[in-house]
């Protein structure tokens, strides 16, 4: 059984920092291509970052040069280290493998207020 389970996540004041995490079980880790994405209230989902294997990385407009994803085979897990955080960055991220993500493998996701 696949469980992806995301992390990290609270209230921060725009221009402050966060580190998500999301730990993986039930599938080969290393050989995923991984994902973040995230939905605010009444839009669609959208992706916010992924990446690859072998560490390459591909990222969202509007979060270029502000987020970084990473991940660490070892443990299983992936990481998102989101600073200068906006208002509009205010949603459940969540993460997935890629591409496409499977729709079974959402978890609860974790909740990211930006606000003063």
């Amino acid at each position: 059984q696949v469980q992806l389970v995301e992390s990290g996540g609270g209230l921060v004041q725009p221009g402050g920092s966060l580190r998500l995490a999301c730990t993986a079980s039930g599938i080969i880790f290393s050989r995923n291509v991984m994902g973040w994405y995230r939905q605010a209230p009444g839009k669609q989902r959208e992706r916010v970052a992924f990446i690859t294997k072998l560490g390459g990385t591909n990222y969202l407009d509007s979060v270029k040069g502000r987020f970084t994803i990473s991940r660490d085979n070892a443990k299983n897990t992936m990481y998102l280290q989101m600073n200068s955080l906006r208002p509009e960055d205010t949603a459940v991220y969540y993460c997935n493998v890629e591409p496409p993500p499977v729709p079974g493998y959402w978890g609860q996701g974790t909740q990211v207020t930006v606000s003063s």
